[in-house]
Order: C-alpha cells, then structure tokens, then sequence
C-alpha cells in the first residue's frame, strides 16, 4: 500500500519487507540504523504522474514504479550477493 499526503509518501512495510525478503516489524530498525536507505523521484515530461520509490541495502536494490493513486506499475529487484552496492549507491537517503 502506498499513499500520498501533502509533501509525504507512506509505504506499507511490508510491501518493501516483500521485495527484500525480511520481516516486515524490521523495516523501521533498518531504516533507522541506516541499513535501508531510500530515494524518492518524481517523473517529469513523459513520466509526469510516477514516482520512483528506490530501497538499498547493503546487497540489494528493489525500485518501485508507481502513479499518483499509489499503484505499482513496475517493481524490480537486484540481489548483488557477494558484490556489496557499497556507498556511491546508497548515499541518498530520506
């Protein structure tokens, strides 16, 4: 589930829980200690209307394509296993 209100997105746990193969109750620790970081862009042009939600961990990168209503169009994930994304991928954080 995802929502917008004012200047804020809200995303369900356990939608990005999902997509990183975790409990959905660690989301917040990891968000809070760093291990999850998260970029958010606003389409333009073409893509006016969709957000791109992208979620790191330290191995894994999962991004979401959604509209305005909050629904998911497109949803990828890059496991890099024993290639950590290290920090020129994980530098922007929310």
């Amino acid at each position: 589930m995802i929502r917008f209100e004012a200047d804020a997105i809200e995303i369900d746990a356990a939608t990005i829980a999902e997509a990183l193969d975790i409990d959905p109750s660690l989301v917040p620790q990891h968000i809070r200690d760093g291990s999850l970081t998260t970029r958010c862009e606003r389409g333009v042009d073409s893509d006016e209307g969709r957000y791109r939600l992208t979620f790191f961990t330290e191995r894994q990168r999962v991004r979401l394509i959604v509209d305005a209503a909050g629904n998911v169009l497109q949803r990828s994930t890059i496991n890099f296993g024993e290639h950590p994304t290290g920090r020129p991928f994980r530098r922007y954080r929310r």
